[in-house]
């Protein structure tokens, strides 16, 4: 079986090559995702079914006609959700399988956005006119209507349920607290690109929470593969190598973290990083690594 940093490369090397894809297919990208955990995992089978479902729903989308798009919506929904029986995983939300592309489809269960992948895939190949959106602390997906105008915000982590402007503020201030300030530039189109970084980033955080560092550093990879100007998560690379104890990976990455951020203009953290340290000293605490990374590593010479 293949290491987790040879594992790392192939994932990278698929996920910069299904990025490259014209279009806006999104299941290659989250399928190469899993190779972080399923090292052998074929994708071309999960992108067969999501053909086959797509063209299931529109049988029965195209025995409506002209309907409009709530109805079409509907519809959708219908198939996914009481068909196929999709739901959000309310009670084991934290589970890694609900960020893995193949899991959602065989398990028919998921987070907000690995549902919101399979519903615009299913969707688009259905012919409905489907976006991401990068929804603060829960995606989100809109159905677009003719010219551009009646649009329909869908949760498909929900069962596909319509949210008006007020049910987006509900949602914002659920997520971020009562002091949220709601903005519509909040429902912006999400690119392929923003969604495969969200991927990553929830379940880097995931990672961290569970301790599980080798897996958190192997999407950090994936994550500077998609972004090298992701400096915050150069930083955390280089802070879960010094966890896990490479101390000379981790001195490559925090030294260059350094010399790319001036002092005081430090990202803020993604996730507490494994050693706690906070934003506020950030800059200092890391130059305090560094010169502690230089010590261990001139005593191995």
């Amino acid at each position: 079986m293949l290491s987790l940093h040879a594992r790392a490369a192939q994932a990278t090397e698929e996920l910069a090559r299904a990025l490259d894809e014209p279009g806006q297919a999104l299941a290659p990208a989250a399928l190469a995702i899993a190779r972080v955990e399923y090292p052998v995992l074929d994708p071309q089978p999960y992108v067969r079914r999501l053909e086959r479902m797509g063209e299931a729903a529109a049988g029965r989308l195209e025995r409506r006609g002209g309907a409009r798009l709530d109805a079409r919506v509907a519809m959708l929904n219908a198939y996914l959700y009481e068909e196929l029986g999709f739901s959000g995983n309310r009670d084991h939300y934290d589970d890694p399988r609900n960020s893995f592309l193949h899991e959602v489809l065989d398990r028919r269960t998921g987070i907000p956005i690995s549902l919101a992948v399979i519903y615009i895939e299913i969707g688009r190949r259905a012919g409905v006119r489907l976006e991401g959106i990068n929804f603060p602390g829960h995606f989100l997906v809109r159905a677009i209507g003719e010219q551009g105008v009646d649009d329909l915000i869908v949760d498909p982590f929900h069962s596909g349920a319509l949210l008006s402007e007020i049910d987006c503020r509900q949602l914002l201030r659920q997520h971020l607290g009562d002091e949220a300030a709601y903005d519509r530039a909040l429902l912006a189109t999400a690119t392929r690109q923003q969604i495969v970084v969200r991927m990553l980033v929830n379940l880097k955080r995931l990672y961290v929470r569970m301790r599980s560092f080798p897996q958190a550093r192997f999407i950090a990879d994936l994550l500077l593969a998609v972004d090298p100007s992701a400096l915050s998560e150069l930083r955390d690379r280089g802070l879960l190598a010094y966890h896990m104890e490479d101390f000379g990976a981790a001195l490559r990455d925090l030294e260059a973290y350094l010399r790319l951020v001036p002092r005081g203009d430090t990202p803020p953290p993604e996730e507490e990083p494994p050693d706690g340290a906070d934003e506020g000293g950030e800059h200092a605490r890391i130059w305090e690594h560094v010169k502690a990374l230089r010590r261990r590593v001139a005593g191995f010479n």
